[in-house]
């Protein structure tokens, strides 16, 4: 499954992104990678 996704870098602190075709669906993380993890897990829920 392809999803358009949104990413945010708030002050070099916290990476969050968002899933518009997933309501409410909203992640952030320390790291690049542990948000690409969490967006997975997110979107197969």
């Amino acid at each position: 499954m392809n999803s358009m996704l949104l990413l945010n870098v708030i002050q070099k602190v916290f990476f969050v992104a968002s899933v518009p075709s997933l309501p409410g669906c909203h992640i952030q993380a320390k790291s690049l990678n542990m948000l690409i993890k969490r967006i997975k897990e997110a979107i197969e829920l």
